[in-house]
């Protein structure tokens, strides 16, 4: 039987310190490697994916942990509960200096996220949520749960500040949506969550780490989480790709149409 307090507390307390580690080499000249899908990592990725994971087996040695900078243990696959661990979610937004990266942890069981926290080291804000025990911040020593705004229509969109699609500028025309946040990572998803903004759609492709630890924050401060095709995403997959995209909603009333097939 997991103990949700346990789990909380070691994850909390390991995005942290991962996020510790993160600004000491933020501080420093940044050098980039590039892996075999492109995408940017650094020593920061590394140093906190080693933080973190080291962590959870010590703790919690019979779970599994799928991590993004990690080798693979299809081992988990078997298992009942699965970590998923992106260790500096919004490398880009690192290399670019513009603070707006996390820490992104989350439990999973059979498939399902139950518990996650992410942590945003630039302004020290850690959220945090658990199946059936809400969600909440931690800003400037100040805990509160979380609840999603209550706005319906002229709503407040989300969208990143790397990543851009087509699909998502024709969004935004279809629906007459005049009022755009920009931001970095799975901080959107916190934006979401506190009741900043009421919409945060993404095309395409994403991995399980990028969302795991978000939709149970935002589920449990009261939001919409969903595959753009309304099912569900499913983690701890054999392969860990989210091929869909999904979006985000304060609620449903607000869902967004295209006139895209």
């Amino acid at each position: 039987m997991i103990n949700s307090t346990d789990v909380l507390n070691t994850i909390k307390r390991l995005s942290i310190i991962a996020g510790e580690e993160i600004l000491k080499l933020y501080k420093k000249e940044i050098q980039i490697e590039y892996k075999e899908d492109h995408s940017p990592v650094t020593e920061a990725d590394r140093k906190a994916n080693d933080i973190i994971t080291r962590g959870l087996k010590q703790e919690f040695p019979v779970i599994g942990v799928l991590a993004e900078e990690s080798a693979e243990d299809l081992s988990r696959l078997d298992k009942k509960y699965c970590f998923v661990v992106d260790p500096l979610d919004g490398t880009r937004e690192f290399i670019k200096r513009n603070d707006e990266f996390t820490v992104n942890i989350a439990l999973v069981e059979w498939g399902k996220p139950i518990g996650g926290v992410i942590y945003v080291p630039v302004y020290d804000e850690l959220y945090y949520g658990w199946k059936g025990k809400g969600a909440y911040s931690i800003i400037n020593g100040l805990e509160e749960r979380l609840a999603v705004s209550q706005r319906i229509g002229d709503i407040r969109l989300a969208k990143s500040r790397t990543h851009h699609s087509p699909e998502l500028d024709r969004l935004i025309s279809d629906n007459n949506i005049t009022r755009v946040i920009i931001a970095g990572s799975a901080y959107k998803g916190c934006l979401l969550a506190r009741g900043d903004v009421e919409a945060y759609y993404r095309f395409g492709r994403t991995m399980e780490w990028d969302t795991a630890a978000m939709e149970i924050i935002v589920t449990e401060a009261g939001g919409i989480f969903s595959g753009m095709n309304d099912n569900p995403l499913l983690y701890n997959k054999k392969n860990p790709e989210n091929p869909q995209g999904f979006y985000l909603l304060n609620n449903k009333e607000n869902k967004l149409f295209t006139t895209m097939e």
